[in-house]
């Protein structure tokens, strides 16, 4: 019986951690689009605690597949799909302000209205388009 479900358990544990550790440690709420944001456009208040994010953020995975331990994740085998994709959640976040992390992390644990709101939104979305994809565009 395969397990890879303990690997989106460690990861959720992981991500709750680092939350948990940057908003104690710095007084931040961690939103990964925020930061990611904050360095591309110059508006980042911290760029040590950006860079040490963004090394984790692409460090982590990289060591994990380097170990032989990354998950199939079935996304596609579609490249350009996986850009397209990219794209639209990177707008995504601009039009919400925040992402997964910032909303449905932080946002839902600090029990805030608007967190609920665009964590319910970006699910309802995700799980739309993704049956769109498969049965309306046999993806």
């Amino acid at each position: 019986m395969p397990i890879d479900w303990i690997w989106g358990l460690v990861g959720g544990v992981m991500i709750g951690t680092a939350a948990a550790v940057l908003l104690l440690g710095t007084g931040r709420i961690m939103g990964a689009s925020g930061i990611v944001g904050g360095l591309i456009d110059g508006t980042g208040q911290d760029r040590s605690t950006t860079f040490a994010f963004l090394i984790g953020l692409i460090g982590m995975p990289a060591l994990m597949t380097l170990g032989g331990w990354a998950a199939d994740t079935h996304a596609t085998s579609l490249p350009w799909l996986l850009i397209i994709g990219g794209v639209c959640v990177g707008i995504g976040t601009r039009f919400a302000n925040g992402c997964t992390s910032g909303h449905g992390v932080c946002g839902m644990s600090r029990l805030s209205v608007r967190g609920f709101v665009a964590t319910l939104a970006y699910i309802g979305a995700g799980a739309a388009t993704v049956t769109l994809a498969r049965v309306g565009l046999g993806l």
